[in-house]
């Protein structure tokens, strides 16, 4: 007697998300715990020759660190953990007797891959503020104990590039200013060579700023030492000036932070100060696109699960599928990797780099699964 389609498909359908939600939240506690543990021996070794780097220091440290081991681990222990359930579920032969009683498998398999999704989109919208929170202040004692003398703009290699509107240079003004030695201690940002080109609306010279050093303060640049230069005049030297911007040190900070260290809610208006302020916001714009996409790789990766675990034990061959699984899931996270270097290259729109390994995942996936469904 087959079954028609209805409650009991339903009812099949909860059971089998059920476990496939325990099965993953239970991988995921696992892989967590096994790369926290990693990461602080990881800690603990770049802390033996800084005595500042205290124990506690390091554990406090590796807690902070945490959500976002987990959030980096969450789209493989929904593969392991749909793997582990859906095998349990087909060696017992309940999934078996279900597709035989007449249960397709896009039935049952509903409410798990609207699980994986619901997880993933729970980590990117609630998650994802509490590990940026946590992962900015785990950063912060980074700096201080086991980086001692660097901060948040030695990314830039200790230059900064900024290119803002300069209404003094004319309507539709611009500025562009290079400084060198960039330092960053606490509120106060200093620099030593700075070099400012004010340009007019249609990209000629209107003078030219030298200072051997400056000190970014509310509301502008208190420059010390300077030449300015205009086309076909002398040069003009005074003891200091200064050049108004609406650049602040809370924003170079936040322009140099890691896109891990900023939530899913904030990395947009970060972005948007990025391109006002002249720097380059692919990487929080790749991070950002990898948070959208987080419920759909969730959701892949169950289908990916599902596809290499369902097959009956009768007819053979399980271990080398399961086994097929898990490379497929390295697969992807290569696959992931490498988009990303080419995101953050330049090499790939940020939308591409983003989607393309979900988007890969989820085509393997349906594949299998109509294979499997079809014959």
């Amino acid at each position: 007697m087959r079954v028609r389609s209805g409650t009991m498909p339903l009812t099949l359908s909860i059971y089998v998300g059920r476990r496939f939600l325990l099965a993953v939240l239970g991988m995921q506690a696992g892989l967590t715990a096994i790369g926290s543990l990693f990461d602080f021996l990881d800690l603990l070794r770049q802390a033996s020759d800084k005595p500042q780097a205290t124990f506690g220091r390091i554990v406090v440290m590796e807690i902070l660190r945490v959500p976002w081991l987990g959030m980096q681990i969450l789209p493989f222990a929904v593969l392991l953990g749909g793997i582990f359930a859906f095998w349990r579920l087909t060696r017992s032969s309940e999934l078996v007797v279900a597709r035989a009683s007449g249960v397709s498998a896009w039935q049952f398999l509903a409410v798990p891959v609207l699980c994986a999704a619901l997880v993933g989109g729970i980590a990117t919208t609630v998650i994802s503020p509490l590990s940026a929170v946590m992962f900015a202040r785990a950063e912060t004692l980074y700096s201080m104990y086991l980086q001692v003398g660097s901060g948040p703009l030695s990314l830039a290699g200790g230059q900064m590039w900024l290119r803002q509107a300069d209404p003094a240079a004319g309507p539709g003004g611009v500025a562009i200013l290079h400084a060198r030695d960039v330092h960053l201690k606490g509120k106060t940002l200093t620099t030593g060579h700075v070099t400012i080109l004010r340009l007019d609306r249609h990209t000629r010279l209107h003078d030219r700023i030298e200072a051997q050093s400056g000190v970014l303060r509310p509301g502008g640049w208190t420059l010390e030492q300077v030449s300015k230069l205009r086309p076909d005049q002398a040069p003009v030297t005074m003891p200091s000036m200064r050049f108004a911007t609406d650049l602040t040190v809370g924003r170079v900070q936040e322009s140099f932070a890691s896109p891990s260290a900023l939530s899913f809610w904030a990395l947009p208006r970060f972005i948007r100060l990025l391109k006002q302020s002249g720097f380059s916001p692919t990487r929080h714009e790749l991070a950002f696109q990898s948070l959208m996409a987080l419920p759909l790789l969730c959701a892949t990766m169950a289908l990916v699960a599902a596809g290499f675990s369902m097959r009956p034990a009768r007819r053979g061959g399980g271990a080398q599928m399961l086994g097929a699984g898990l490379v497929s899931g390295f697969a992807l996270f290569m696959l992931s990797e490498v988009s990303a270097q080419f995101g953050k290259s330049g090499a790939l729109p940020v939308y591409l780099a983003a989607w393309a390994p979900a988007a890969a995942g989820l085509m393997l996936a349906l594949a299998l699964l109509l294979h499997l469904e079809d014959g």
